[in-house]
């Protein structure tokens, strides 16, 4: 799987739906980090 793409695809939905990091953060339960990190497809070691 490609993480930038993915974080990318990620980040457009968010924008097309007018939410921040720290609104989507909150609607899926994890840290805006963590959504923050996703769109910049930095994974986990």
């Amino acid at each position: 799987m490609d993480c930038k793409k993915t974080g990318e695809f990620i980040q457009n939905l968010r924008k097309e739906h007018n939410l921040t990091q720290v609104q989507l953060a909150e609607l899926l339960g994890v840290t805006d980090r963590a959504i923050s990190k996703w769109e910049r497809g930095v994974s986990p070691r």
